[in-house]
């Protein structure tokens, strides 16, 4: 509250300085108001950025990272990857620990196990979505949906939408999983034998986002675009165009955080949001169209949307969801479940390319377990294949993906603005509090992890060190607010390791520059080139000696 009187006094003082100067005649009508505007917004700054954070401000006694407050800790974060400088901070000062934005604008990063519980599972309505940040969002993953809403909307949502994303419904979806996984593996094959020699160099990210968009499509939606064999589809073309990195997009998409006029300005980047999200709205309300009146004489849908829409049919009168929440969902698992999982499974192919030591294991792991897949001669019946759970055979396999998740989670921040007075670990945290809950720096402390926490080790997760709380990982987040179709992700990617794996080695593409330095964030932690690697059929390296 005292940010805002003092902010409104200053206006104010500036107002009443300038009509007493004038009418003693001192300065000019101009001169006056400029005089005492700009002595009231040095006297604003000052008191911003040298009193309030230090003497007035609840938050003083919580732990803070050295710096000025005038520019705050906006250079160390700019100029670092996110996630390292608040990696650095939590080893120098605290598991709590509070930061500034440029004029003393106070932000938390907190890694403490108890805090995140308060936040995430104790009372975790209190805690919103920072509104900027939703408003960035909502145009590409729907206002409505699950990730963006709030309260007790939120809590409904999550009601109607958990059978779909039991572990039952999951595995009904594996035949898909196995299909487009597959169908990738086939045509990464013919690519590589239409090139010279028996390897070649292959961006890797540009194909899995094509093949999870397809999975999708097909697993939540039961709606094949098979972007995998049409780059060009409409669809597919959109969320390249969301996903832009050219430097005005990132410029302009990194101010829309902070101010969202931004996004009236007549630029590229906007004008290909505002397209690419009409094309996803589109979308999304004809698939409920067609869900909400099906073909009655056809066999029942397993796909995510249609599990949703039965469901809801049974639930009273006002506790389902509307057609705008269910449309809201698709535009949430459209945008959201196919760029995490593409960009998980690409890191993992990234890391498995640097460490053959890791490579060998799972490929020998799933071969033993289902020989079939390495056969390309064998015919494979794709409902028999989800039916024998070999995903739970395979617990090296589950250790290289918790493994890599850990190590890059593709989402590697989530920002909180507190609606009520809270305490989190012993201070008092006042309302309209913003609250960092950083995993990309979390997933890294020693504390938690042991001293090899910065080394890529799938082993770890055979032997947690004392210190390991659940919260240490925090690719997916505890609680009713975090990620609802994890089990979702976590299979994919498993399957689609599966496909890759049992057909391909991976090593490192020398001439592609190391993508672990030039990640960027763009709501998923991305490769700002991509992932390129060298890839070679297994069957060939067998036939001529080199396994």
């Amino acid at each position: 509250m005292a940010r805002h009187v003092t902010f409104e006094g200053s206006l104010a003082f500036s107002v009443l300085t300038a009509l007493l100067l004038i009418r003693f005649g001192l300065l000019s009508t101009a001169n006056a108001l400029f005089y005492s505007t700009s002595a009231s917004l040095c006297s604003w700054i000052i008191y911003r950025t040298f009193i309030y954070p230090f003497y007035i401000s609840p938050l003083r006694h919580i732990p803070t990272v050295p710096g000025c407050p005038l520019w705050g800790h906006a250079p160390a974060r700019l100029s670092n990857e996110l996630g390292i400088p608040e990696r650095e901070w939590h080893r120098k000062y605290g598991l709590i620990v509070r930061y500034f934005l440029p004029f003393g604008f106070e932000r938390l990063n907190i890694a403490d196990d108890d805090a995140i519980k308060g936040v995430t599972v104790r009372k975790p309505y209190d805690f919103v979505k920072a509104p900027n940040a939703t408003n960035w969002m909502k145009g590409m993953l729907g206002e409505r949906g699950v990730l963006l809403a709030e309260g007790e909307v939120h809590a409904k949502q999550r009601k109607v939408l958990a059978p779909a994303f039991s572990t039952a419904a999951i595995r009904n979806l594996e035949a898909t999983f196995f299909e487009k996984g597959l169908l990738l593996a086939d045509l990464l094959e013919q690519s590589i034998r239409a090139a010279p020699g028996s390897s070649r160099c292959i961006e890797m990210l540009g194909w899995l986002n094509r093949a999870t968009l397809d999975v999708i499509r097909t697993a939540a939606f039961d709606y094949n675009v098979d972007s995998l064999r049409n780059p060009e589809a409409p669809l597919r073309k959109a969320y390249s165009a969301i996903f832009s990195f050219d430097l005005m997009a990132v410029v302009v998409m990194g101010l829309r955080l902070y101010l969202d006029a931004v996004k009236y300005l007549p630029c590229k980047i906007n004008r290909d949001h505002e397209r690419s999200g009409r094309v996803v709205t589109d979308i999304a309300s004809s698939v409920v169209d067609s869900k909400l009146d099906p073909d009655k004489s056809a066999p029942a849908k397993k796909d995510i949307i249609s599990l949703i829409v039965n469901h809801n049919r049974t639930l009273p009168q006002g506790e389902g969801l509307s057609f705008e929440d269910i449309r809201d969902q698709v535009k949430t698992f459209l945008g959201a479940g196919h760029d995490t999982t593409a960009t998980g499974v690409a890191w993992t192919i990234d890391l498995l390319s640097k460490h053959g030591d890791v490579h060998e294991r799972p490929r020998k792991e799933m071969i033993a377990a289902l020989p079939s897949l390495a056969d390309a001669a064998s015919s494979i019946d794709l409902e028999a294949l989800a039916q024998e759970n070999v995903l739970d055979r395979l617990p090296y396999l589950n250790n290289v993906c918790q493994e890599s998740l850990r190590f890059i989670p593709p989402i590697p921040t989530v920002i909180r603005k507190s609606i009520a007075d809270s305490h989190l670990g012993g201070y008092l945290v006042p309302a309209g509090t913003y609250l960092y809950i950083t995993s990309h720096a979390i997933n890294h402390l020693e504390c938690y992890w042991g001293e090899d926490a910065d080394r890529f080790d799938p082993d770890r997760w055979d032997r947690l060190p004392n210190g390991w709380v659940p919260n240490a990982y925090q690719t997916f987040q505890e609680g009713p607010r975090g990620c609802i179709g994890r089990k979702f992700a976590e299979t994919e990617m498993k399957v689609f390791l599966v496909c890759l794996l049992s057909r391909f080695r991976f090593e490192r593409d020398e001439q592609w520059p190391d993508q672990e330095t030039r990640k960027m964030w763009r709501l998923v932690l991305r490769p700002k080139d991509g992932i390129s690697v060298k890839m070679s059929l297994v069957n060939e390296m067998v036939s001529s000696g080199n396994s």
